[in-house]
């Protein structure tokens, strides 16, 4: 059967609910019991594992086969000496029929169960208890709403460890957004806050997008006899592991590594609102990060105070594009837009970051010109989902709503690498599959961070990996270093930048 921890540093490929009903189809075509019992039996194992002085254990099942899975763990549990009591959310008789079998072996077992939600149990529970989510699994579609909902608020006010079998309830198991409406979203959260995640068959993207990163906890996954039959269905993503900075051979000189420019930082004159800090974060981010040279053309025209001395200054029209890594947008404004133009025709690489974007979302041409350079030059845009939004024409909402649809029907707009900044990071790029990237926390919600990232990209394309290849290489080590940031320290964009190399 298999079961692992898994690894948010490791390759791991992704499934969305297609794929995994087609592989559930081929495991049960391989094996000589049921899946549900299969399920059961792991989750009754990893509930031993995770919390073996647990006496007392709550499981919440609800009415599918997320909930049969959680009566065939509730029935191990009983039969190796535990205290279950076990919360059926609806009548036996309507569950699907692996269910209702396993309602019946349950039964037969002298499981207890409760009538409603058993809150002098739950009231009784401690940090040495634990409680299993098996209320809804992957086909769950709508919002939350009466008991479920209920019993959902009941598994997060608990003191006991939770174990959700599958995914935590509430979570989309796709996009990692909740399965809440607009209504709920100003309440209690609609979604389990679950310890650990036990993932049957195979590991769903949505676990380490959006809220997954804040409800799966530790990620456990059991095959279910499924190895060796992923190679038959295509993946939808794979994690973006963690990648090493770069070293440098001895016999290097500074022309080994690429010259990276920055253009930005729009001036206080223009629009009362200066920008140059934007720049100068992006250009130290780069700097740090091992480039040969940094080149900063701040489009307020004139040196900043604020510019460390290894860095180069350079006017916009002194550039020689052609021979540079160009990361143009990190402040710039509106005084970023006719520049545009040019710098998407001669960059030898670009990145297109904050108001680089804002600039291609207002112009077709533009969008156009970006289109162009993939015949021979490696573009990146980095875009937050307000971004991506206003490029695709489409709501904040409904990129979150499907982070992985979004960006490739981006890297399909614009034919280049594309950078989907947030909870989960995806990183898409023509002819690739998408990489999630799972490092990175709350840590890097600041102002600033964005321009670090954006630099930081811009230094490994110089420093020689395709665009691709440098975006996930950045992108893992720009959250990375927010994972072991010092506690008592704070986090801010120019400390972070500094950090990098």
């Amino acid at each position: 059967m298999g079961m692992q921890r898994l690894s948010t540093t490791a390759d791991w490929p992704l499934y969305d609910n297609a794929s995994i009903r087609r592989l559930e189809t081929l495991a049960q075509k391989h094996s000589p019991s049921s899946l549900m019992q299969q399920a059961g039996l792991a989750a009754a194992q990893l509930a031993c594992a995770v919390a073996p002085h647990a006496q007392r254990i709550w499981v919440a099942a609800g009415p599918g086969h997320n909930g049969g899975d959680g009566l065939e763990a509730a029935t191990h549990l009983h039969q190796w000496g535990k205290s279950v009591m076990v919360s059926l959310m609806g009548e036996a008789s309507a569950l699907p029929k692996e269910a209702f079998l396993a309602w019946q072996r349950a039964m037969s077992a002298g499981v207890p169960f409760s009538d409603g939600l058993p809150s002098a149990w739950i009231a009784g529970m401690h940090s040495q208890h634990l409680a299993i989510d098996a209320l809804l699994g992957i086909g769950a579609t709508r919002p939350l709403h009466g008991p479920m909902l209920e019993a959902v608020h009941a598994l997060n006010r608990c003191a006991a460890q939770v174990l959700a079998i599958d995914l935590p309830t509430g979570l989309n198991p796709e996009s990692g957004q909740t399965l809440s409406d607009e209504k709920q979203s100003k309440g209690p959260p609609s979604v389990v806050r679950a310890d650990h995640t036990l993932s049957f068959v195979a590991a769903k993207p949505g676990l380490f997008m959006g809220h997954g990163r804040d409800a799966c906890g530790q990620i456990w996954l059991a095959s279910l006899g499924s190895e060796g039959l992923a190679r038959h269905i295509p993946e939808q993503a794979r994690l973006n592991p963690l990648h090493p900075s770069p070293s440098k051979n001895h016999a290097s000189h500074k022309g080994s590594f690429g010259d990276v420019a920055i253009v930005g930082g729009e001036p206080m004159a223009l629009h009362g609102t200066g920008m140059v800090g934007a720049a100068v974060l992006a250009a130290t981010a780069a700097l740090h990060a091992g480039p040969g040279r940094v080149i900063l053309c701040l489009l307020s025209g004139h040196a900043s105070d604020a510019v460390l001395p290894d860095l180069m200054q350079r006017q916009w029209h002194s550039l020689a594009l052609e021979d540079l890594h160009v990361v143009c947008g990190c402040g710039g404004g509106q005084a970023v837009r006719p520049l545009l133009s040019e710098i998407l025709r001669r960059s030898a690489q670009l990145v297109l970051d904050a108001d680089g974007l804002n600039a291609l979302a207002l112009d077709p041409a533009l969008q156009q010109g970006l289109k162009q350079r993939a015949a021979q030059q490696a573009s990146v845009i980095t875009p937050h989902p307000l971004e991506a939004a206003r490029l695709l024409n489409t709501s904040t909402r409904q990129v979150q709503n499907d982070r992985l649809g979004a960006a490739q029907a981006l890297v399909a707009l614009f034919d280049c690498t594309v950078v989907l900044k947030g909870s989960g990071t995806v990183i898409a790029a023509p002819g690739q599959t998408p990489r999630i990237n799972p490092s990175g926390n709350g840590l890097l919600a600041i102002g600033g961070t964005g321009d670090v990232l954006a630099g930081l990209i811009g230094a490994r394309m110089a420093q020689g990996l395709g665009a691709f290849e440098a975006a996930c290489a950045a992108v893992s080590q720009h959250g990375h270093a927010a994972d072991v940031w010092p506690q008592d320290q704070a986090l801010t964009a120019s400390r972070l930048a500094r950090s990098l190399f």
